[in-house]
């Protein structure tokens, strides 16, 4: 089990070859969730995730042997951009194999960083299976994304950080996937703050961390919002450390993660990834646990697929009611229509969307429902809204 020095070792091996990113006060955040919450903002690495820590450090063991002959990484995300880059630097050859199903950004710009990418099979499990089977026919040295001591080391030089740059946290919620991230900063946090509570976020589709801590069970799904922390294995190297040296794991939801995500694109103008929220989600799922203390939260990536990032934006404004559709109830007439809409002007809603339901629709052949999708101020505008369409004689409701 990797200690402290294995981690100060790690922090002098690659510092001034990663961004040592700031980790500051969101004054908005903590009067929303009760917590004073200072964020780190690993999404500001070259690559945009804290992976390149881990990475580099396990690259910059490679003996020489091992360096001409190359390395080989299993990974449809961030894990391969950060081997792929510094790789690149260092001068040794990288492959990295990726599921079929990996998203083109992903693979392109993995390419871009000089590795040789492998599309196999439509499962992880069968990507890794191919990974390994590469790496003995080509002696190629396999970098583990998170089961690896060096790569848990590297990961823990943000726990280093975080204390030295915010000495007074109390607690510090950490996302967990294999387990390399949480088990660096515990082991690090543990060190230098023997006090400090170290707190793990699974999302509820890929509990298994949480499961195999509580005794629990839940199903595995098939994918997750979070896909950087969607890890349908245990680490034996990250699990023993997670047992001895993390205070509790908790459980999010997908929409606490979506959630977490347009807070921080709104308060923080931050894009981060799902993995990358998970720590604000959790603080917003279980606020009791956290209010009045001093809360660390690592934005450990912010590669996002756009059209993602576009549809949670647009399923956020639905929840809080900054989108809202309605249902009007009009007769068939030349300007009804026209007197709706000059109501929604008045009242200053942004039509977004216009729809009449004639030949399908319930209310009579004399009559049309006609379906408006509306940019509003929230849910007391929805609601003059649709005062303000009763007083004019229409049947409005939303929906």
């Amino acid at each position: 089990m990797i200690d402290f020095a294995d981690i100060e070792a790690a922090a002098g091996r690659i510092r001034g070859q990663v961004v040592e990113t700031p980790c500051l006060l969101s004054r908005i955040l903590s009067d929303i969730t009760g917590a004073q919450v200072f964020l780190k903002f690993e999404n500001l690495q070259f690559t945009a995730s804290f992976k390149e820590r881990g990475a580099l450090n396990r690259l910059s063991q490679l003996d020489e042997a091992q360096r001409l002959r190359g390395v080989i990484a299993v990974s449809a995300g961030n894990h391969a951009q950060g081997v792929a880059w510094h790789a690149k630097r260092l001068g040794i050859p990288a492959t990295i194999v990726m599921p079929r199903f990996t998203p083109g950004v992903k693979v392109m710009r993995t390419r871009e960083f000089g590795a040789e990418v492998v599309l196999h099979g439509e499962r992880f499990d069968d990507a890794r299976e191919q990974g390994l089977r590469l790496a003995a026919e080509r002696g190629l040295t396999m970098i583990d994304p998170f089961d690896d001591d060096l790569i848990i080391a590297g990961q823990g030089t943000i726990g280093i950080e975080m204390l030295r740059a915010q000495p007074e946290l109390d607690e510090l919620v950490v996302p967990i996937g294999g387990g390399g991230l949480i088990g660096g900063i515990a082991t690090a946090a543990r060190h230098l703050k023997p006090g400090i509570r170290v707190t793990g976020v699974q999302t509820e589709r890929f509990a298994l961390v949480y499961d195999a801590i509580k005794g629990t069970r839940h199903e595995v799904g098939a994918g997750s919002i979070a896909e950087g922390i969607a890890v349908n294995r245990l680490g034996e190297r990250t699990l023993p450390i997670i047992r001895e040296r993390v205070d509790d794991v908790v459980l999010v939801g997908e929409g606490d993660i979506e959630q977490a995500i347009l807070l921080l694109l709104e308060v923080e103008k931050t894009v981060v990834e799902g993995a990358g929220a998970a720590g604000l989600a959790a603080l917003l799922r279980h606020p009791d646990r956290f209010r009045g203390r001093r809360v660390g939260l690592v934005l450990c990536g912010g590669n996002i697929d756009p059209l993602l990032l576009a549809s949670i934006i647009e399923r956020g404004m639905v929840r809080t009611g900054r989108l809202a559709r309605l249902y009007v109830d009009i007769r068939d007439v030349p300007g009804a229509l026209s007197h709706v809409t000059g109501i929604l002007a008045e009242e200053q809603a942004n039509i977004e969307q216009i729809r009449h339901e004639r030949a399908f629709g319930s209310v009579g052949s004399q009559r049309v429902e006609v379906e408006i999708v509306v940019q509003t101020r929230g849910p007391e505008h929805v609601q003059a809204l649709l005062a303000r369409l009763a007083e004019a004689g229409f049947a409005a409701r939303t929906g």
